[in-house]
């Protein structure tokens, strides 16, 4: 029987977020190795959970240990019912069913030279050193790639031998650099010259690249790799093409990446000369200080038959003085020891913890995919992580023996660092996480491994409205193959009771966002005493820290992409507020780029973003908007909230009707053809006419900016058709109405409707908003509607309020569906006619830049869990050195720093911070709006000018006096509900107003004033 080809067997849709890392070639060669793991405590069972739901095509554990007590405190593989069997036994069956494809089994014996050569790559944890040097060094002998990871309290290292010579033919994530072609010189040396922005390029002396699409020119297409030499003014030197065809247009120059060669040192000349991996010459010296008190740890074992008792200090004398007779590293003679780094690691060595256990087995796991897949560079050779600044910097605080002593419970290990009564604070916590995604899922294991709310008065609150999808499978950890289709929230909750029954776990499936703020209220909230966000959008996060700023609850939050990740915290009073992560979206390019994509396109890939825009703001964000509204309350309270009217301005063009049959999904379908290719382009050139001069005397439209032109509806050309065709399926299958792939079918009714005296060659919205004048022009000329008030957007709503919810189209969960990819072709095919744009939209090619698919993997989603669950014990205990961090798992960087202070803002006499909001009660009776105004003066200093609740004016200095007489004897509330329509919910405590000042400075940002109700 003929053995497939890899491709025909790799599982891409459960891999879906894992290929756009590592790459078919990658995938390919990790679903073949073998890999022998020794060690199955919690970190060996980090390592083996990242290697299995990563696809590794055979794992072999081997520990005959038994399970004791201490184990259960990182160990989520095990359980009480397996103390004192075999720990790797116990393992296999529950680590074999996270991913059926992979071959898990146990070997009992001892570890023999002819077993490892069995193998591509073997890993040690937890191992005694004497071991680490006998299978070290028969490793090295045979060219097997060897690691060793350890973790020790709350210190972990780990080491790698790859071989004296071993080649990575992919080094880094980055992605190869490419430009658009604009000429290519005949002539030695023929002289490349890059098209548009793609001029201000990457590209360095001596890189190797090749070419594709050139018309012409072809013998360069798929050429040898060839050197490049770049001139002053930023072309290219690319060799001889003197006897080449002429160039005529079109391309795309590539950067071929070249190979690196690693070499390493065996592990016992690596102990004495340690290469060790750190960002500055201050965390090498504090590494290699490490690096002697894991020798020393090493030394004591050996000596004394067992490890240091925790926070026993006349075994940490021994530890320090093993630690000093060991002599200086080769190369580090002048560096003395840090003796107090030393205490402090043998006080709490003796403890196992599962955030440490979940950092380094993330790191350790993607070394084994580097050497399996000789793709990112390896370590060089020695890593060292500490997270002693989760110990209380007050000795007074610092555990005693008696406090860390085993009680023969789960958490004996964590006990061991921590002491007993941190353990009882832990587990009286009450957590909200938000997102039981991938790194939902790893800090809900880690919540269990820890006890966070396990007591009868604590808990947890898992928040998440979405569904297990298959492609979760190979990064979700609590998800298995029966659990697709179910509500993540609930399944999440449910394996985490498993992991441990004690904890007190709660599922919601309601979203957490403005229009659910009568579930997640002030109530809600004051039952929390943080928040963790496991959320993967930028609004989200920013909803959440908005809701920890103003309810003053430490911030948790953590993301990745790939390789890379980040771990934060925020904590009131002591860090600055969150303020979101660097992003396209923030950076001082991004309104240029939205304005190039949305108005100035110059590019094909412009095209397509502009088209993938266009896919999410028609046929998902409108229908999970609308559903939104219809789970929550229709009454005018609900329709009012300033939240909820932000969100329905922006579906309100969309969505105006609902379709009853196909034919009024085609009517649609053209009017916004219409809107787009050619109503939007009148617009524009309204604003910007095709002679406009600016004030340099350079006409407008040059350059880069390509002056548009409408399109007028043709039936007989095929985008035209393809177009309408595809927007009409997406539309009503958003509708939940039947469609139609009958071309034919098609021309004949657009034809009809065309004929009639009122052909839908404008939609409906565009239509009524410019004959009513309620419209708005953006900066860039972009029309947008007006507010509207509370009452006229209740009408709207009611439209939507009875009848089936709307499904939402999201283009990653059916990549193969041709009608998503016929619609972004056909718009950004038409839009490119818009523009003039002559290089084809290669929709493959560009699909992976403009795609929403986010890429992930497993260990950078386990290493910033891990990380959390550091922060987590400095919030709930005594440590106030919290830490921001960066990682890279491909480029080896692991990054901390501590969190700004909050900036400390002055107004006259007022001192604020971020923290900080203005409180006044409204008393009994309630004050009126009057005396509201009248009380800002004269206890803060303030002159109030406008003062508003959300995005309503509820008072202006500019207003006549008679307007003023008509508002300002108005209680607060009443003056909000004439306004907004809103009126206060049970429960409501406080309102939140935002104000502006007289004397006020353009940078001056008030803090938000509370009026609190009761």
């Amino acid at each position: 029987m003929a053995v497939p080809e890899p491709s025909e067997w790799l599982d891409r849709e459960l891999y879906s977020r894992q290929l756009p890392v590592l790459g078919l070639p990658a995938m390919q060669r990790i679903q073949e190795a073998r890999v022998l793991l020794s060690g199955l405590q919690g970190l060996g069972a980090e390592v083996a959970k990242n290697l299995v739901l990563m696809g590794v095509g055979s794992l072999t554990l081997h520990d005959p240990h038994p399970t004791c007590w201490s184990d259960l405190a990182s160990q989520f593989f095990l359980s009480e019912t397996d103390l004192g069997k075999s720990r790797a036994e116990a393992s296999q069956k529950r680590l074999a069913q996270l991913n059926e494809a992979v071959r898990v089994s146990v070997h009992t014996s001892g570890i023999t030279e002819d077993l490892l050569l069995k193998f591509q790559v073997v890993v040690l944890t937890a191992s005694k050193l004497e071991e680490q040097l006998t299978v070290g060094g028969l490793c090295h002998k045979h060219g097997i790639c060897f690691l060793v990871t350890d973790t020790r309290g709350l210190v972990g290292q780990l080491f790698c031998d790859f071989g004296e010579e071993f080649t990575v033919q992919d080094p880094t994530e980055v992605e190869p650099l490419t430009a658009g072609i604009q000429h290519i010189t005949q002539g030695f040396p023929g002289i490349l010259t890059l098209r548009g922005r793609d001029k201000e390029h990457s590209f360095c002396d001596g890189d190797l690249v090749t070419f594709s699409g050139i018309e012409g020119m072809v013998e360069l297409n798929g050429c040898f790799p060839r050197p490049i030499r770049v001139q002053k003014d930023r072309s290219l030197e690319i060799g001889d093409t003197s006897a080449f065809s002429p160039y005529l247009h079109g391309g795309v120059v590539t950067e071929v990446k070249r190979p690196a060669t690693v070499r390493h040192k065996p592990l016992d000349r690596a102990l004495l000369q340690p290469c060790v991996v750190a960002p500055s010459a201050w965390e090498v010296r504090r590494a290699r200080c490490l690096h002697q008190a894991f020798r020393a740890l090493h030394e004591f074992q050996h000596l004394h038959g067992r490890p240091l008792r925790p926070w026993d200090p006349v075994d940490a004398e021994i530890m320090v003085t093993l630690a000093r007779d060991l002599g200086p590293l080769k190369g580090a003679e002048e560096e003395p020891l840090d003796e107090a780094l030393l205490w402090k690691v043998a006080l709490s060595s003796a403890g196992i913890l599962s955030p440490m256990a979940a950092i380094l087995g993330a790191v350790a796991a993607q070394e084994v995919l580097k050497a399996i897949s000789r793709k990112f560079m390896p370590l060089d050779q020695w890593l060292y992580f500490d997270a002693l600044d989760c110990l209380p910097e007050d000795e007074e605080f610092l555990p005693n023996p008696e406090d860390c002593a085993p009680k023969e419970c789960r958490y004996d290990g964590q006990m061991a660092v921590f002491g007993a009564g941190f353990q009882e604070t832990l587990s009286h916590q009450r957590y909200l996480l938000v997102g039981a995604g991938a790194i939902g899922c790893e800090l809900l294991k880690g919540f269990a491994l820890v006890g966070l709310g396990a007591a009868a008065s604590g808990g947890v609150t898992v928040v998440d409205l979405d569904h297990v999808e298959r492609s979760n499978l190979s990064r979700q950890f609590l998800f298995r193959p029966q659990d697709v289709g179910k509500p993540k929230a609930e399944v999440a909750a449910a394996a985490t009771r498993d992991l441990n029954p004690d904890l007190q776990v709660t599922a919601h499936t309601q979203v957490l966002a403005h229009t659910t703020e009568n579930i997640y209220g002030d109530e809600f909230f004051s039952c929390v005493d943080g928040v963790v966000a496991a959320v993967d959008s930028f609004e989200a996060r920013h909803y959440l820290a908005a809701r920890c700023t103003h309810y003053l609850k430490p911030l948790l939050e953590a993301g990745t992409q790939g390789t890379q990740g980040s771990a934060s915290v925020f904590v009131p009073g002591v860090t600055e507020v969150y303020k979101g992560p660097a992003s396209a979206e923030a950076s001082e390019d991004a309104p240029t780029l939205v304005c190039t994509v949305r108005n100035f396109p110059s590019t094909s890939e412009h095209t397509l973003q502009w088209a993938w825009n266009e896919f999410e703001g028609l046929f998902r964000l409108p229908a999970e908007t609308i559903n939104r509204y219809q789970q929550a309350s229709t009454s005018p309270a609900d329709v009012g909230e300033p939240p909820m009217l932000t969100s329905l301005h922006l579906v309100r063009g969309v969505l105006r009707a609902r379709p009853r049959t196909w034919q009024d999904c085609v009517v649609w379908a053209l009017g916004h053809w219409q809107l787009r290719f050619c109503d939007d382009i009148v617009q524009l050139l309204r604003r910007f006419p095709p002679d406009k001069v600016q004030e340099d005397g350079t006409l407008f439209w040059s350059g880069p900016k390509q002056c548009p032109q409408a399109l007028e509806f043709d039936i007989s050309q095929d985008m035209h058709l393809l177009y309408i065709l595809a927007a009409a399926n997406l539309y009503a299958q958003m509708h939940e109405l039947p469609g139609s792939s009958d071309k034919i079918a098609l021309r004949a009714l657009l034809k009809s409707l065309l004929q009639t005296d009122s052909p839908p060659l404008a939609s409906p919205s565009a239509r009524e908003l410019a004959e009513s004048g309620r419209t708005q022009e953006t900066d860039q000329g972009h029309p947008a509607p007006t507010p509207l008030t509370g009452p006229e957007l209740q009408e709207f709503l009611e439209v939507w309020s009875k009848g089936p919810a709307l499904k939402p189209l999201v283009f990653e969960k059916d990549e193969d569906s041709s009608f998503r990819k016929d619609f972004v072709r056909a718009a950004a095919s038409l839009r490119a006619q818009n523009y003039g744009i002559s290089e084809p939209v290669d929709f493959a090619q560009s699909k992976r830049r403009v795609s929403p698919i986010i890429p992930a993997i497993a260990t950078t989603t386990a290493a910033v869990a891990g990380l959390l669950g550091l922060e987590l014990y400095k919030v709930v205990g005594a440590s106030r050195a919290f830490r921001h961090t960066y990682l890279d798992l491909a480029e080896n960087r692991l990054e901390r720093s501590a969190p700004s202070p909050p900036a400390i803002r002055e107004f006259h006499d007022l001192k604020w911070t971020g923290w900080d909001p203005l409180k006044v009660p409204a008393g009994q009776p309630e004050r009126t709006l009057e005396s509201l105004l009248a009380h800002l003066q004269e206890k803060y200093g303030l002159k109030v000018k406008m003062l508003l609740f959300g995005g309503a004016l509820l008072y202006s200095a500019k207003d006549s006096p008679k307007n003023q007489a008509q508002y300002l004897p108005l209680r607060v509330t009443e003056r909000v509900q004439q306004v907004t329509g809103w009126a206060p919910g049970s429960g409501q405590r406080v309102l939140v107003l935002e104000l502006s000042c007289e004397g006020e400075e353009e940078d001056t940002a008030f803090p938000p004033l509370h009026y609190e109700l009761c």
